[in-house]
């Protein structure tokens, strides 16, 4: 070991020590007087290993052999370097020097490979982020949050060693790859890195004298945050030894490097780390415009020095298990180039964005008289009835404006456009033009300065270029072909080239490099407002809106998610976002025969048009839709009541319950959800919704055990027992006096993910409730209508027949119907409390579209498809199963499951925690779910009735990613 300070450039080769264990359990008991056993570490230039006292299973630390190549006082500056951060940074975990019977264990060892030092590091309890699973959002905040509490805590560290000269290093990237590239075999490697290296450098070159330059740890990785026993997000740094001074903005390059290789991880999903790093230790201007280069060095540092450093040393499984991950960091750092990401980043944080060009000043075409602008984004009526999913909707769109006089029909750049975006996608496609496309009625030609770059025609002037390329190509001429999708870009002198479409979290950073050329085409002008945003940028603000949703709305009616996609269009089993984005929503059985669809859209169009009014009024659709509705039940049940929501019908079935009894007091399942009106939430006892549903009761309701026979008292066989404790609970009312009006559940136990109540449970405790004079209510807001394949209605199952049926969400298929059956009997006894009426329950509107959705459901076979599709899920589901202990159990039948997750089989601990925190991952993965549940640890899977076996194979496909990669 050298006096000298290590220079990487004088000494490539940094093979690690390779001492055997014996060796070094003998210089341990030699050194340090303790006789230890080993566990070996990985490293990609010292040796490590974890040591036991001799026979004992609590580490006593972590034995680092540090590389020859160091010098002592560079080890020492490691050693001073993580204590001042354990001083200044208190709430973090920092590994520091062990002390032993003799001292701190730190010494020189005489070994079989020469002179070479050792020294017990604290061993941090937890575990690393090391490996390529997905890393949530939160985690990757804390990454940075971590990487910026050790920069703070080094900011005035000074040391004699800190002007080492590592190969890791970002001042000395540049040398390292012109080092080690003609060294490297493989040519495709080679022809990657430059093409990672020279946009970089370029960004790089005038901004590096401007880089504050400090001390800093410099290797703050997946590989050295350990998170606590037991916790989810890092809370330790370990591992000092790349200790430096160099540009500060690298500590933060080092961590993002560190994220990008992990499932799922994109330059943008680095974002909440840059801006928890911010928070701690703002970065500048110029920081900002260097990271993202700085981070795509890194990956070409790290591509170039792993696989030198397995040529050299073969048998380093730490650096050649790192190999790939290594250049999945570089492929997607430079999948974004710098200058785009350092606008990105700098929108991120508040600082100024380069404000986009418009091109040169005199248009290379001859002047439109007509123009007409496209619009196909979300909301866009071109894109209505699924006409985004055919390729060839704007192109009939810029037709039809030629046969209305238009001279060209054009596509605006940076709004997200819909039409051909795809409908199942794991992470946002690309859906936002970087330039216009344009339709032209007749032949123009291309003016100005024109040259031929392959199949594009390029005008020059003021130092930028427009470029005109064609579908199907251009012929030799400066003319441009009529009726043909024409993309015209811009590129000022320099610049990247755009790329046809990009993500939504890329546009503006592209906008701001590469500009708007529409200007140049003299056609700013013309430009439609599109949904309310103007020009005032490449997306609607959904951030913003969500703001001023939560400034004029209730806190407690809360909305999906912590950070929700806007979501302004549905379509079958779909939703889209204002980014064009497009969901697979496996959640809504509000929307029962699929968002949007045109026969019921129809109806309520037709209806509107000619009469909406009270329900008092006399008109021919609620007669004959309250014949529909009766027409599915027994012949007895033959008097409807209509009303606006499950919530109204449940509070109006148990109203009718006490009419017709004369009695007050109901019985009801506990953990099942009916409403939010009075009478529907006095008898709602999930602590899910409510958390002290059971103690404030009123004195009317009275409650027997929920018939879960998977969590519940009694479960698998004992399920039996349920009924017969229940029919105790109704007679042990009627002894008391107090005979029950009625009973209200679920048929199919919906709020806990549909588990099927007990065989003959119904049978019994309705016979029961009839027994003592009273009527018993079938809650079939969510299981009725066909969603369980097998029965159009939830008793059914149950071979049961109610006295009251509550319907309501599926009947309207998003619009608020709902409906209570009943006899007339039962419905001539409200009578005696007054009259009824509801002013838009059952209106005329209402009515037909209530009639559309029996149509859809019986014409296009949707309770068939509820079962063959929901038998396919189930399969898949129950496969999964096999494979991954935390799912416990899939419930359900037909397009109404719930797949149960819990932290152990045997105790059926749920994991609550974890099932949000899934949901959000599948969420990112472009599925729609959400919790149910007591312990909100079940998937409520309830899709559109009319969702297809693809899409259940894409959910089921997501799922498995997710829990193979992690959440």
């Amino acid at each position: 070991m050298s006096d000298t300070l290590f220079d990487y450039f004088t000494q490539v080769e940094l093979p690690t020590p390779t001492l055997g264990a014996d060796e070094v359990t003998r210089l341990f008991a030699q050194h340090f007087g303790l006789d230890v056993d080993l566990q070996p570490l990985g490293s990609q230039q010292d040796q490590n290993f974890r040591v036991f006292p001799r026979g004992e299973s609590t580490p006593l630390g972590v034995l680092k052999l540090s590389n020859p190549a160091f010098s002592e006082a560079e080890i020492a500056m490691q050693d001073a370097a993580a204590a001042q951060v354990a001083e200044r940074q208190p709430a973090l975990r920092i590994p520091r020097l062990v002390a032993g019977s003799r001292g701190a264990m730190a010494a020189w060892w005489p070994s079989s490979e020469g002179r070479i030092h050792a020294r017990v590091i604290e061993n941090i309890a937890g575990s690393t982020l090391t490996g390529s699973t997905y890393l949530a959002p939160d985690i990757v905040a804390r990454m940075g949050e971590l990487s910026g509490r050790v920069s703070v805590a080094l900011a005035d560290f000074h040391d004699p060693a800190e002007s080492r000269v590592l190969q890791w290093d970002l001042r000395h990237a540049e040398r390292v790859i012109e080092l080690l590239l003609p060294r490297e075999p493989d040519a495709d490697v080679r022809a990657t890195i430059i093409a990672a290296r020279e946009p970089a450098l370029r960004v790089l070159a005038p901004l590096a004298e401007q880089l504050p330059v400090q001390a800093g740890h410099f290797d703050i990785t997946d590989d050295n945050m350990l998170r606590p026993p037991g916790g989810r997000l890092p809370d330790a740094v370990i591992d000092f030894g790349d200790v430096a001074a160099s540009w500060a903005v690298g500590e933060l390059a080092t961590t993002l490097s560190s994220v990008l290789h992990h499932d799922g991880a994109s330059p943008a999903t680095t974002l909440p780390a840059i801006r928890a790093f911010h928070a701690l230790r703002p970065l500048g201007e110029h920081e900002a415009d260097a990271l993202w280069a700085l981070v795509t060095l890194r990956g070409a540092v790290l591509v170039l020095s792993g696989r030198e450093q397995v040529r050299l040393d073969s048998a380093n499984e730490y650096a050649s298990g790192a190999l790939d991950r290594e250049y999945r960091v570089l492929e997607r750092a430079a999948s974004v180039p710098p200058e785009v990401m350092a606008q990105v980043v700098r929108r991120a944080l508040g600082l100024p964005v380069a404000a986009p060009g418009s091109g040169p000043d005199a248009s290379p075409l001859p002047p439109f008289t007509s123009p007409t602008a496209l619009d196909a984004g979300t909301v866009a009526p071109l894109n209505d009835e699924g006409a985004w999913m055919h390729a060839g909707t704007l192109d009939n769109a810029a037709f039809a404006a030629f046969d209305t006089g238009s001279d060209v029909a054009f596509l605006p750049p940076w709004r997200p456009i819909l039409t051909g975006a795809p409908a199942r996608t794991p992470s946002a496609p690309a859906t936002i033009p970087t330039g216009v496309t344009l339709w032209l009625a007749e032949p123009t030609p291309v003016l100005g300065s024109v040259t031929r770059d392959g199949d594009a025609l390029v005008v020059h002037g003021g130092g930028e270029a427009l470029e005109f390329t064609a579908a199907g190509g251009l012929g030799p001429e400066p003319m441009l072909p009529a009726r043909t999708r024409i993309q015209v870009t811009r590129r000022p002198e320099g610049a990247p080239a755009a790329p046809p479409l990009v993500e939504a979290a890329y546009a503006d950073g592209w906008r701001a490099v590469v500009g708007d050329a529409l200007e140049a085409l003299g056609l700013a002008g013309h430009v439609a407002d599109v949904a309310g945003e103007g020009d005032a940028g490449a997306h609607p603000d959904s951030a913003a809106m969500l703001a001023r949703r939560e400034r004029v709305l209730a806190e407690v009616q809360e909305h999906y998610y912590a950070t929700p996609p806007q979501i302004e269009r549905g379509w079958r089993e779909y939703l889209v976002d204002v980014d064009g984005r497009v969901y697979l929503d496996m959640l809504n059985n509000v929307t029962s025969v699929g968002h949007a669809h045109p026969h019921v859209v129809e109806a309520a169009h037709r209806q509107m048009r000619l009469l909406n009014t009270n329900s008092r009024f006399h008109y021919a659709a609620i007669a004959e839709y309250a014949e529909r509705i009766a027409s599915l039940l027994p012949e007895h049940l033959d008097t409807v009541f209509f009303v606006n929501s499950g919530s109204e019908a449940t509070d109006l079935a148990i109203r009718l319950a006490m009419a017709a009894t004369g009695r007050r007091d109901i019985v009801a399942m506990r953990e099942a959800y009916h409403g939010w009106t009075y009478a529907s939430d006095a008898v709602s006892t999930s602590i899910a919704d409510n958390p002290n549903a059971l103690e404030t009761r009123p004195d009317w309701v009275h409650t027997v055990d929920a018939a879960n026979s998977y969590r519940g008292t009694h479960r698998g066989a004992d399920a039996h027992r349920y009924a017969p404790e229940a029919v105790a609970v109704i007679d042990a009312l009627a002894d008391s006096g107090r005979p029950p009006a009625g009973f209200i559940c679920e048929p199919y136990f919906g709020n806990a993910g549909g588990v099927p109540l007990p065989e003959g449970y119904l049978a019994q405790v309705y016979d029961a409730v009839r027994r003592h004079g009273g009527v018993v209510i079938a809650d079939e807001v969510q299981v009725g209508y066909g969603r369980l394949g097998g029965w159009f209605w939830g008793h059914e199952q149950q071979g049961v027949v109610p006295d009251i049926v509550a319907v309501a969400k599926s009947v309207g298929s998003g619009h608020p119907v709902g409906a209570v059956i009943t006899t007339r009997a039962i419905a001539d006894q409200y009578r005696t409390g007054g009259y009824f009426f509801a002013s838009t329950g059952g209106s005329p509107v209402s009515s037909v579209i209530g009639m559309a959705v029996l149509d859809v459901i019986e014409n296009e076979g949707l309770q068939q498809n509820a079962w063959r599709v929901g038998q396919h899920l189930r399969r898949r589901l129950e496969a999964l199963m096999e494979q991954h202990p935390i799912i416990g159990a899939v419930h359900g039948s037909g397009l109404y499951m719930g797949l149960e997750l819990v932290r152990d089989r045997s105790t059926l601990e749920p994991a609550t925690e974890e099932t949000a925190l899934i949901c959000d991952r599948l969420r990112e993965l472009g599925v729609i779910m959400q919790p149910t549940g007591d312990y909100q640890n079940v998937f409520k899977i309830k899709p559109p009735l009319c969702v297809t076996i693809e899409s259940a194979d894409y959910f089921a496909d997501q799922v498995e990613r997710v829990l193979a990669t992690g959440w």
